[in-house]
This record gives structure tokens, sequence and C-alpha cells, in this order.
């Protein structure tokens, strides 16, 4: 009752820390108590599966090979009543009834093994010989009876009839073992006995070597397992270097594989995410503190309030909410909340018409725009949102002027295969160092070339385009070198993206 009444109340203030919003969190622990490893219990899986088929082995015996060994016995005690019975009824025929000389043609076959014991009776069922009386006259009826050892079951004794010349049964032969209901002489016994005492040793040696097999293979198997788990504590106690270096190619040197390239990936992300922490204060610091400045030193009548000091607040404020606006837009295109608008697009008509558009604006910076067509029919339709392939675009175009020198150029060029609509934008600017390369589509990322450059931009647009060709399922990619120009490639599938859009409107549709 006590232990009902604690458990009672155990659960009303469950109940009511439930209701309290309250919430626990345990850390794993290091080294849990009083439970098996791996390796014991691998170990004892061997030894138990040697210890099932040993018992299995024995109940087969005991069932199967018992009842064969018991016939292959019988089947030879009853071969020898039988060649003692043909031998009798041969002297029965020499001599012309049973004589002392016929019944002593007997002692041969009794005495052949002491184990075995003889009877020979006559046509009216008479004991003429008994080896276990050491009676050995003919006619003698009464000796018969003074307690012969004959087992009385018929599984216990074998018989052969005497036949004489003329076809007649003039007697019969038993046959018995001495101590064994089953017809087994001490030979048979001690064979049957040995073998499985023989079944016995290879089942405690087969156990042995299952308990020592299955030690060396849960440890070559829970060795890596161990170094995996290992790592797992060093990466999560801050040591994001730590790898298990688990090669192979079965599943664990897989996992291991597996392992080290997400521990990397973490390392990597990790990194990332201490970068973009710091290039995000300095993106947003910047402009605040120019607007910061400028607003006291007009409070303090330092700088009047005049309309050059109000555009330069106000552009700080746009540049500010063009940050604010493109971190927005890249986190809806990373989180899939940007819905994509499909629709089977001219990609060629697209791009050129984009082309035309940004020619003034480049012309105006001093460099030299152009468009190409590669297509084989002046057309390359695919299934792609257009508003968020002319963003992507744009993108490559900005980044082209922002970082080509005056004179240079800038080609924007529209080709196709049997699969992909392909979009480049190639230019004669600074380039990216070999080195950079990797880091081009990271967010707030510029080279340290572009970051010395007055018109370095927010650092975000190459990843919102990386985001919107992934969204269509696509591929983008760089080929640059410092000095000498840089080229981004987009290739988009012409048709995934309509398929891709119906799936998803199909799962929608399932969820609700």
């Amino acid at each position: 009752m006590a232990l009902q009444g604690s458990n009672s109340e155990h659960a009303v203030n469950g109940g009511s820390d439930a209701a309290a919003g309250r919430s626990s969190f345990n850390t794993i622990k290091p080294d849990p108590k009083h439970s098996w490893t791996y390796s014991t219990k691998l170990a004892i899986s061997f030894a138990l599966t040697a210890v099932m088929t040993a018992a299995i082995l024995v109940m087969v015996l005991a069932v199967v090979w018992e009842s064969q060994f018991k016939a292959y016995t019988r089947s030879n005690m009853q071969s020898l009543a039988q060649s003692a019975a043909d031998t009798l009824a041969v002297g029965y025929d020499s001599a012309g009834g049973w004589t002392a000389g016929v019944i002593a043609n007997v002692s041969s076959f009794s005495g052949a093994s002491p184990d075995v014991g003889m009877q020979v009776l006559d046509e009216d069922g008479n004991i003429i010989y008994d080896d276990t009386l050491g009676l050995s006259r003919y006619g003698d009826s009464g000796a018969g009876a003074g307690g012969s050892a004959v087992p009385t079951g018929s599984e216990s004794v074998v018989t052969a009839g005497v036949v004489d010349a003329a076809g007649d049964t003039v007697g019969t032969v038993r046959l018995w073992a001495f101590g064994s209901d089953a017809l087994l002489t001490s030979s048979d016994a001690k064979f049957r006995e040995s073998s499985y005492s023989a079944i016995a040793v290879a089942a405690v040696i087969a156990v042995v070597l299952a308990v020592v097999i299955g030690y060396f293979v849960s440890r070559s198997l829970t060795k890596p397992i161990q170094r995996i788990t290992r790592t797992a504590s060093q990466i999560r106690n801050g040591d994001l270097t730590a790898r298990t270096g688990v090669r192979g190619t079965d599943e664990i040197g897989q996992l291991g594989e597996t392992f080290d390239d997400m521990a990397t990936s973490l390392e990597k992300d990790l990194k990332l995410e201490h970068r973009l922490t710091s290039d995000v204060a300095h993106e947003l610091r910047t402009p605040l503190m120019a607007i910061l400045a400028t607003v006291e030193a007009m409070q303090d009548g330092v700088l009047p309030a005049d309309d050059e000091h109000l555009e330069t607040l106000a552009s700080e404020t746009r540049r500010l909410s063009r940050l604010v606006d493109a971190m927005l837009k890249l986190s809806r295109l990373e989180n899939g909340t940007t819905e994509l608008k499909v629709e089977r697009t001219d990609v060629v008509y697209l791009v050129k018409s984009l082309v035309s558009s940004q020619h003034q604006l480049f012309h105006e910076k001093g460099l030299h725009l152009r468009f190409k067509d590669d297509t084989a029919h002046g057309e390359c339709q695919a299934d792609v949102d257009p508003d968020l392939i002319r963003e992507a675009v744009v993108n490559l175009m900005s980044n082209a002027m922002r970082y080509t020198d005056e004179d240079g150029w800038v080609v924007v060029s529209v080709g196709s295969d049997h699969s992909d609509a392909i979009i480049s934008v190639r230019d004669t600017g600074i380039g990216i160092a070999k080195e950079d390369i990797p880091q081009t589509f990271s967010r707030f990322w510029r080279s340290d070339v572009s970051r010395e450059r007055v018109s370095g931009g927010l650092g975000v647009g190459l990843s919102i385009t990386k985001e919107i060709v992934d969204r269509h399922n696509g591929t983008i990619s760089v080929d640059s070198e410092l000095g000498k120009g840089t080229t981004f490639t987009i290739r988009v599938p012409l048709n995934r993206g309509r398929r891709n859009l119906k799936q998803a409107l199909q799962e929608k549709q399932q969820e609700k």
C-alpha cells in the first residue's frame, strides 16, 4: 500500500510539473554500469549457438541414431541365431533327430560371446539346450523348469526356426544379451557410451572454440565501433578535429567514412557559422555606425541637417535595408518557404531581354555587355520560375560588373544539351584566387581583392543564386583565374522542375 501511495504522489507531482511547463535534460552517461559489453554478448551468443548445436545433435542421435544402432545390433543377433539354426538343421538331418552330437554343435555359437545367452527348443517346446543353466542333454525336459534367465519381452529376444530337409520346423533357437533389454552386448554398450562421450567432448570443444572465436570476432567488430564512440565523445567535448580513421568496404567501414565526412562537414559548418556571425555583425555595424555618427554630429551641431547629410543617412539606411532583405530572401530560399512558380519558359528570350535592359547600366560603367545565343534553334524551353532565374542571372551580372575594370567585357550566353538549359556569365575582371573558389558561394564571403574595392557588394548575391539553382535541382560552377576573369555557369533541367512541382503538390495533398 505504501508503494502505491508513493506512485500516486509521484504521478500527481508529475502532472503538476507538466502543467507548469517544466522540462528536464540529462547528459549521456560516460560509462554505464552493470551492463555487458558488446564483445561479451557476442561471445556468449557464439557459445549459446554451439551449445544449441550440440544439444540438437544429441537429440538427433537419441532419436535417429539410437534406433538405427539398436536395429543394427538386433540384425547381428538375428544373423547369429539364424546361423546356429542352420547348423543345427544340417546336424539334425544327418543324425535323423536330436542327439547329443547335434546339440554339441551349438556350443561353438554359444561361446562366441560371453554376453550372449542361447537356448534350443525342440518341436514340442522342450528346452534341449540352455547355456545359462549348463543344460546340454537331449530329452531332459524337466531341466528347463529350473529358472532360466531368458528375458520375457519380445524386443529382448531373437528366435530362428530349425527347419529340416522336408521343410518342417523341428526346433527353435533363442538368443539374448545378458543384462540388456535391447540385445546390446557389453562391447555394443561400450561403443554407444564412447560415442556419446565423444559427442560430449566435441560439444565442449565446440563451445570453447565458439567462445574464443566469438571473442576475437567481437574484438574485430567492436574495435572500430569503440573508435567511432570515442571520436563522437571528443567531438561532443569540443574537439572538432577528431576523426575515426575507420575505412573499409563493409558496413562498419562505410559507417566510419560517413561519420568522418559528417564530422568534417560539421567542423566546416561551425567555422562558417562563426564567420557568418562575425561577418553579419561587421556588415550591420558599418552602416549603423555611419548612421549613428552622422546623427550624433547633427545633434551636436557639428554637421548641419542639410540635404547632403540627410542623403548620407538615407543611403546607409537603404544599404542596411538591402542587407536585411537579402538575408531574409536567402533564409526563405534555404528553408524552402519561397514558393517555386514553375512555368514553361523560353530561357533564351528571358536572358536576352534581361541583357538588353541592363545594357545601358553597363555602358555607364564603361563596360561592354554582350549576349550570345549558343542554342541550335534560337530558343530553349525549360520548366523554371522565370522571376527567380532572372534574379540569379542579375546577381551574376552585377557581380561581373562590380569586379570588372573599365573597358572590360561581360558576355552572357545561353545554350542547351539533351537535358539541361545552360546559362553562363563570363567577364574579364579581377578573377578569384584558386584557394578562394571553394568559398565562392558562402554567404558574406568576398575575396581579399574584392574586399579592398569600394564597390564591394553585400556578399550574399552568389549565395542567393546558388539557392535558386538548388531549388531548380540544377548546378552552378565557377571557373576563374586571377587577373584574367571569371565564368559562372548555371545548368537547370529542362523538364525536371515541372515534375518536382507536381510531386510537391501531391505530397501537400497527402499531408492534408
